[in-house]
C-alpha cells in the first residue's frame, strides 16, 4: 500500500497567528486561531475580545485589502491605521457584521440597504403594466424632470449652435422630495396668540422682547406690535408668518425681514437636531410634527410609479408587505423572461425570513432599526455568497434575539463555517459558546485588569478551566420564591403603533417588569411608544453615544467639570486652565497627547508627544496639584481609584454610580470611542441613575454583558426598586425574566403574527401555566437548573 504523498506547502497555513498584540488594554497577546472553523471569543465586558478581534485581526485584514487599490481610489477611502502588534500572519480577507446602528440618513430603507428594491424595481420596470420606464422611473431618489435649450459645439472649426432636450423620468414623489413624510410647524409652539408682540407672544428659544429678533418684527412696519396676535388682519398674519425675505429699515440700518415660519426653518429646523443647544432641541422637537405625505400616503413614489402593476401589485404596495407576505407573493410571479432576477430576488427574500427578519418590510427606514437587526440586515448580503475561506467576524450576533431565534443564528453561522469560511464571534450566551469549534477566553478582569489570554481550547476544557466563563457557563437564574407587589399601574389602553392590535395592558409600577417576546413581536413599540415622556421617565436604550478621541467618561459624565473645579481653587488659578480642549492643552499636540502626521492616501501617523509625554497638557497645567496628584494623574485614575481620592461631593456620587453599574475599572480619561456598546449604554444608565421615585427604562440592559455580569445587574435593578423607582426592562436574557416581578409577554409571533399580549403575571405562573414561546423556554432554562441540582 503506497504512503500518503507529502502534504503539500500551502496547506501549512492552517491558523490565524497573533503575535504581541497590545491594542487597548490588551498585554502582549500571542494566540493561534484555526482557520474554516468557528471560534468564540469570550470573558468580561471591558475584557479586551473586541481589541483583539476588530481592533487587530480584522482591522489588519482590511487595512491590507484597501492598500491593493489604486491609490486615486485608496484617497477616497477612510484611512486605517496599523495595530499595535508585532505579527500577524495568515490573515483572510475579512467581512465585518457589527452591531453598529446603520446611517440614519432619511433617504436608506431595508430595501435600499440590502438591494432588494433595486431587483424589484428592475422587476416593475420589465413586467408592470402600464410601463412607465426604466428602472429609476420607481426610484423614489430621482425626481422626474425635463429641460430643453441651445448648446454651442466646434464643428470643422466653426461654433454651431443646435438644440437639445432631455427628459429624466424618475419616481420621487414632488411633494415630499422622496421622504415619504412632510413636517409641519406648530404655530401655537411659536407664539401665544392671546398676547402682543410688545407683551412677549414669542416663546421661541432667543426671541426677547428687547431682543433683536423680535425688534425685526416690531419695527419693521408690516404688523402691529401692539396688537394681539389672534386679532392680526388677514394680511399682517400673512406678513409676519409667511412673507419672502424683503429689505427694511430699522433704527436706521439696513436689513432682510422675513416672515416667522421660513425665518425659524433655517435657522432651527434645516440644522443637524444633535448639534443643538438641549433646550433648543426640546422647542424643535415640540414645534416640528411630520405626516406621512398626503400626496403619496409615505410611499414616497410619484403617482406614475404607484400606477403601474404586477398581479393588481404597485412596488409600493410590495415594499409595504410583510416580507414574509412578500415571499409568498413573488412565488405567483412566474414570468420566464425575468426567471433570472427572480431567482436572485426570492434568495434576498428568503435570507430575510432565514435570518429572522420576515417581519420588516422593505420600506422600513434603516435608522429605525435596532443594533441586532442592523447586524441581522447586514449579514443578508453575505448568507448566498459563493465566496469562500473569507473571515466573518461576528459582534454578538444574538443581540437582541429571544431564545427561540438563538438556534436559528447559530445555524446561520455554522452554515458560513461549513463553506469553509473562517468564523469569528465576539459572544457571551452559552448558547452560541457551545456551537465553538475552539474559544478564545480573555481576562480576567476588565480595562487594565484584563488584557490576557485565560483559556485557548474546545468547550469541554473551558467548562473545566476555572477561569470565570467556565465557571459561569453553566449559570441559572433561579425562580424568585416570592415577588414584590405593585404600588398602581401605568395604564396603556388601545395600542395601535406598527403590530400592535388595539393592545390594553396595565404596566405595574414600582416593581422590577419585564417585557418579552419574540423579536419584532411589539416590545419596543408598546413601551416606547406609550410610557409618557415625563420628567421622571427615565429611558436608557442602545441608542450610541456621540463621542469623538477628546470625548471621556469624565467629561460625559461633568465630572471634569466638578475635578477642573478643584484643581481651580486649590490653586488660586482658572478652571479652563485644567483643561485639554482649551487653555490648558500642550501646544504641541494641542491636547489629544498624540501627533497626528496625515501622509494623504497612506495610513495616517500617530506618535507619542515628546513634549506632554502623552497627557495632553502644558508643562505649567501639571505643575498645580491637588491632594499631591496633578490632573493627568487624575484622568488616568479608575472609576474605583477616584471614587476613593474625591471622598465625598458630586463627583464621588458619579464615581459610586459609575462601580454600580459595573464600570469601576474604566479610567476617566479614556476615550469614548474606545468603549464597547455594552459599557456605553451602561455608562447612560450611571448618569441616569440619581432620580428617585422615577420610572426607568431599560431596553435590553445584558447586552454586551458577561454571565458573570448578569447578577451585578440584577442587583442594581433590585436596588432601583428597592429605592422606590419602577422599572420596566425589554429584555431577552432568561435570567432576567426568572428574576422578575411580573412579565408581559407579547406575541405570539412577529410582524403581524405578534402584537398582542399572550401572557401577564409572575415568572412562576408563566413556568406553570402558559404555553408560549418564551413560558418554554424559560421552563426549558429553569429545568435545566433543577437537573444540576438534581445531579
Amino acid at each position: 500500500m503506497a504512503e500518503n504523498p507529502p502534504s503539500h506547502v500551502a496547506d501549512s497555513h492552517e491558523v490565524i497567528r497573533v503575535v504581541g498584540a497590545r491594542e487597548n488594554n490588551l498585554k502582549n497577546v500571542s494566540v493561534e486561531i484555526p482557520k474554516r472553523r468557528l471560534t468564540v471569543f469570550t470573558g468580561v465586558s471591558g475584557s479586551g475580545k473586541s481589541s483583539l478581534v476588530f481592533g487587530t485581526i480584522a482591522n489588519e485584514s482590511q487595512r491590507l485589502i484597501n492598500e491593493t487599490y489604486p491609490t486615486f481610489v485608496q484617497q477616497f477611502m477612510g484611512q486605517l491605521s496599523r495595530p499595535d502588534v508585532d505579527a500577524l500572519e495568515n490573515v483572510s480577507p475579512a467581512i465585518i457584521v457589527d452591531q453598529e446602528r446603520m446611517g440614519s440618513n432619511a433617504r436608506s430603507t431595508v430595501g435600499t440597504a440590502t438591494d432588494a428594491h433595486a431587483m424589484l424595481r428592475l422587476l416593475f420596470s420589465r413586467l408592470g403594466q402600464p410601463h412607465v420606464g426604466s428602472p429609476q422611473a420607481f426610484s423614489f431618489n430621482i425626481p422626474s424632470v425635463s429641460g430643453a435649450g441651445a448648446v454651442t459645439m466646434e464643428k470643422g472649426g466653426k461654433k454651431v449652435k443646435e438644440r437639445r432636450s432631455f427628459e429624466i423620468t424618475g419616481g420621487m414623489c414632488p411633494r415630499c422630495e422622496g421622504l415619504g413624510e412632510v413636517s409641519d410647524v406648530d404655530l401655537d409652539e411659536l407664539y401665544d396668540k392671546t398676547k402682543s408682540l410688545a407683551e412677549g407672544a414669542m416663546t421661541v428659544p432667543g426671541y426677547n422682547v428687547d431682543g433683536w429678533m423680535v425688534k425685526g418684527f416690531t419695527e419693521s412696519g408690516f404688523v402691529d406690535p401692539n396688537k394681539a396676535i389672534q386679532d392680526y388682519t388677514e394680511q399682517e398674519r400673512e406678513d409676519f408668518l409667511y412673507k419672502e425675505p424683503t429689505k427694511v429699515k430699522i433704527n436706521g440700518i439696513n436689513m432682510t425681514y422675513e416672515g416667522l415660519v421660513p425665518k425659524i426653518t433655517k435657522s432651527f429646523l434645516q440644522k443637524d437636531r444633535d448639534s443643538l443647544q438641549p433646550h433648543v432641541r426640546a422647542f424643535v422637537d415640540r414645534a416640528v410634527k411630520f405626516m406621512p405625505c398626503p400626496d403619496c400616503g409615505g410611499s414616497r413614489l410619484n403617482e406614475g410609479a404607484r400606477s403601474s402593476k404586477i398581479l393588481g401589485l404597485s412596488i409600493a404596495d410590495a415594499a409595504a408587505m410583510q416580507i414574509t407576505d412578500l415571499a409568498a407573493w413573488l412565488d405567483t410571479v412566474n414570468d420566464p423572461s425575468v426567471a433570472p432576477l427572480m431567482a436572485g430576488l426570492r434568495q434576498t427574500i428568503a435570507s430575510f425570513i432565514d435570518i429572522g427578519l420576515g417581519y420588516l418590510s422593505l420600506d422600513r427606514s434603516s435608522g429605525t432599526l435596532s443594533g441586532g437587526e442592523a447586524q441581522r440586515t447586514k449579514m443578508i448580503r453575505h448568507l448566498g455568497s459563493p465566496l469562500t475561506d473569507i473571515s466573518y467576524v461576528f459582534d454578538e450576533p444574538t443581540a437582541g434575539l429571544h431564545p427561540h431565534d438563538i438556534a436559528r443564528m447559530n445555524r446561520l453561522l455554522k452554515l458560513l463555517r461549513d463553506k469553509g469560511n473562517t468564523v469569528l464571534v465576539v459572544e457571551h450566551k452559552p448558547e452560541v459558546i457551545e456551537i465553538a469549534d475552539h474559544v478564545v477566553d480573555l481576562g480576567p478582569g476588565a480595562g487594565r485588569a484584563g488584557g490576557e489570554v485565560q483559556y485557548e481550547g474546545d468547550v469541554a476544557g473551558l467548562r473545566a478551566s476555572g477561569t470565570i466563563t467556565g465557571r459561569h457557563l453553566d449559570d441559572r437564574a433561579r425562580l424568585k420564591p416570592s415577588t414584590r407587589s405593585a404600588k398602581g399601574a401605568l395604564e396603556i389602553r388601545g395600542a395601535t403603533q406598527h403590530n400592535l392590535k388595539n393592545v390594553d395592558v396595565d404596566v405595574p409600577l414600582g416593581i422590577l417588569t419585564v417585557v418579552t417576546g419574540v423579536a419584532g413581536s411589539g416590545k419596543s413599540s408598546l413601551i416606547h411608544g406609550n410610557v409618557p415622556a415625563f420628567d421622571d421617565v427615565v429611558v436608557v436604550d442602545q441608542s450610541p453615544i456621540k463621542g469623538n478621541r477628546r470625548s471621556s467618561p469624565a467629561t460625559y459624565t461633568g465630572i471634569l467639570d466638578t475635578v477642573r473645579s478643584a484643581f481651580a481653587k486649590a490653586n488660586g488659578v482658572k478652571p479652563a486652565l485644567f483643561s485639554a480642549n482649551s487653555e490648558g492643552a500642550c501646544p504641541a499636540c494641542r491636547g489629544l497627547g498624540v501627533i497626528i502626521t496625515n501622509l494623504g492616501f497612506t495610513q495616517t501617523v500617530e506618535t507619542l508627544c515628546e513634549l506632554c509625554e502623552g497627557s495632553g497638557f502644558s508643562d505649567e497645567v501639571l505643575e498645580y496639584t491637588l491632594d499631591g496628584k496633578n490632573i493627568a494623574e487624575v484622568l488616568a485614575m479608575s472609576a474605583s481609584d477616584a471614587a476613593a481620592f474625591f471622598a465625598k461631593g458630586p463627583a464621588h456620587t458619579t464615581l459610586v454610580r459609575l462601580i454600580d453599574v459595573g464600570l469601576g475599572y474604566l479610567t476617566l480619561g479614556q476615550a469614548l470611542n474606545t468603549l464597547s456598546g455594552g459599557e456605553r449604554q451602561r455608562l447612560k444608565l450611571a448618569i441616569s441613575m440619581a432620580k428617585k421615585g422615577a420610572i426607568y427604562v431599560l431596553d435590553e440592559p445584558t447586552t454586551g454583558l458577561h454571565l458573570a455580569d448578569v447578577d451585578n445587574l440584577l442587583a442594581l435593578l433590585d436596588r432601583l426598586v428597592e429605592a422606590g423607582n419602577s422599572v420596566i426592562v425589554i429584555e431577552h436574557h432568561q435570567a432576567v425574566m426568572a428574576h422578575a416581578d411580573w412579565i408581559i409577554d407579547i406575541g405570539p409571533g412577529a410582524g403581524h403574527d405578534g402584537g398582542a399580549i399572550v401572557f401577564e403575571g409572575t415568572p412562576a405562573d408563566l413556568v406553570a401555566s402558559s404555553d408560549t414561546l418564551t413560558a418554554q423556554h424559560l421552563r426549558e432554562y429553569v429545568g435545566a437548573l433543577q437537573g444540576v441540582a438534581a445531579s
